[in-house]
């Protein structure tokens, strides 16, 4: 039924590039040039956290006025409450840090993808029975991708993104090791060049992503 929807999130546009850019802490202004050159690129899927001053109006333009060839979502959703603001603005997936178990049910209830955080292999096991579409194995910067490749052993059919401490010169190693997408945020959205406003610089490091991606995918 969510396949109907025109706003629902598109895992043909995800699988195309499983790539989730996480924007936290940018302004408005910058989020709104950086859009169109995201998509550009050929990435497809960007989170904005809750925690991000004025992500409800982020989010919000975001669906408006980008959302034709971008999934857009929201991060950092810890509560009940933000999840609810999350959603009003018009977010087509969830991205939580945590395993929020009410959060998870309620995403499962509505249709709505969510990446759940977890660490252990106990609790990434719990929140992909919970209903996640892919489990958010957070932080990854110190488990590194031998970790994704173990816990994959045993549980194959599970979807795990690793977030944190991702960089261009890890990426594929990332995906090789049985990644089934990756979450990066401030290694992606290079703080020098946005605020330089070099936005032809910014779209040849985000290609740079899209190379490394193909070469940890075969694709």
């Amino acid at each position: 039924m969510n396949s109907k929807i025109s706003n629902a999130f598109s895992w043909e546009l995800f699988i195309k590039a499983p790539i989730v850019g996480i924007i936290r802490g940018l302004s408005f202004d910058d989020v709104r040039q950086i859009l169109p050159i995201y998509r550009e690129a050929g990435l497809t899927t960007i989170e904005v956290t809750m925690n991000t001053p004025g992500a409800e109006s982020i989010i919000q333009y975001a669906v408006q006025n980008e959302r034709n060839g971008l999934n857009i979502g929201a991060g950092t959703v810890c509560t009940e409450a933000d999840l609810d603001k999350a959603l009003s603005a018009g977010a087509q997936f969830v991205v939580t840090p945590i395993l929020n178990k009410k959060v998870v049910k309620a995403c499962t209830k509505r249709g709505i993808p969510i990446f759940p955080g977890a660490f252990t292999p106990t609790e990434i096991y719990n929140a992909w029975k919970l209903g996640a579409a892919m489990v958010k194995v957070y932080p990854a910067t110190s488990l590194g991708p031998d970790y994704i490749k173990d816990v994959k052993a045993p549980l194959n059919q599970l979807k795990l993104l690793p977030t944190g401490g991702i960089t261009a010169s890890n990426l594929a190693t990332y995906f090789k090791a049985g990644a089934d997408g990756v979450g990066i945020g401030s290694h992606l959205f290079d703080k020098t060049l946005i605020q330089q406003k070099n936005w032809s610089g910014l779209k040849d490091h985000f290609e740079k992503y899209i190379q490394k991606m193909h070469e940890g995918t075969n694709r």
